[in-house]
């Protein structure tokens, strides 16, 4: 938050100095005045009061501030949430996105279930949000092809390996086609070394950065970044229960809850990809 602050400030002087004859141009001003407004929204959504408490508890593994930032979210854009669960991040998404920007969740029923009874609950909070299909099949209701200027996918592309047939080229190829030309693909997923077999993606529900981004890659996506942000190293990757031993699932139930409640949630990649 402190940073934040310095860059209003910065921008703020900035702003003031636009009023001399000598002031900067006002494209500089403008940009000046829009990282203030993205700063400031996205500040204002994760600090929000409308957040469960148990869910803001989690923001020291997953790191919303940094990983929203590093996707360059705006609150301008067409942001599409794949498979938002029970709502973590629709918690955050929803209110940054509602004055300027779109926000869709994406899914089956079942997986927009909690979103839908957020709406529900709190219709002025999150009462502009969008729903469709994913993956889309014909008929249903999709986010237009070429709309997005980002989409983001949080921990799910082991839910697309793991099935039999598999949903993951499909996946990526509608992802690819929602987006806008130079759009951004933003995946966070549980991350499995490069060395480890690929029999262990099936039921670990760790990925190697290599299938991700042989997948993102035939669907026409390009590798433009990657971030730490979401690393764990005490994640050691050989649990008896998979990634589901960690937080918040604790699998296991007692049988070494301290161990992994000590470890946190899991060690993760944080990609980012560009529709050229």
């Amino acid at each position: 938050m402190r940073q934040t602050r310095m860059r209003a400030v910065l921008a703020l002087a900035l702003i003031s100095i636009a009023a001399t004859s000598c002031g900067p141009s006002r494209k500089a001003v403008q940009s000046a005045e829009d990282a203030l407004f993205r700063d400031t929204a996205l500040d204002l959504a994760i600090d929000a009061p409308t957040r469960t408490p148990a869910n803001i508890l989690r923001d020291r593994y997953r790191h919303p501030r940094e990983t929203l930032a590093f996707f360059e979210v705006d609150p301008t854009d067409t942001v599409v949430e794949i498979w938002p669960g029970g709502g973590w991040y629709t918690e955050i998404l929803a209110p940054f996105l509602s004055a300027r920007g779109t926000y869709y969740a994406v899914g089956s029923e079942r997986q927009l279930r909690d979103a839908k009874a957020m709406v529900a609950k709190d219709p002025l909070t999150y009462g502009e949000i969008k729903f469709a299909a994913f993956p889309a099949a014909a008929g249903e209701p999709r986010v237009p092809d070429g709309s997005a200027d980002v989409v983001l996918t949080f921990r799910n592309v082991h839910n697309w390996i793991m099935p039999e047939p598999p949903i993951g080229e499909e996946a990526f190829r509608q992802m690819f086609a929602m987006l806008k030309k130079g759009g951004t693909l933003g995946v966070v997923e549980h991350r499995l070394p490069e060395d480890a077999e690929q029999a262990r993606e099936r039921k670990s529900g760790y990925v190697r950065v290599s299938t991700v981004r042989a997948l993102a890659e035939r669907a026409g996506f390009r590798l433009v970044a990657s971030s730490e942000i979401n690393a764990n190293p005490l994640d050691t990757k050989d649990h008896a229960n998979g990634v589901w031993s960690l937080p918040p699932a604790l699998r296991g139930g007692a049988v070494d809850r301290d161990k992994y409640l000590a470890i946190g949630e899991s060690d993760r990649m944080t990609l980012k990809f560009m529709k050229p």
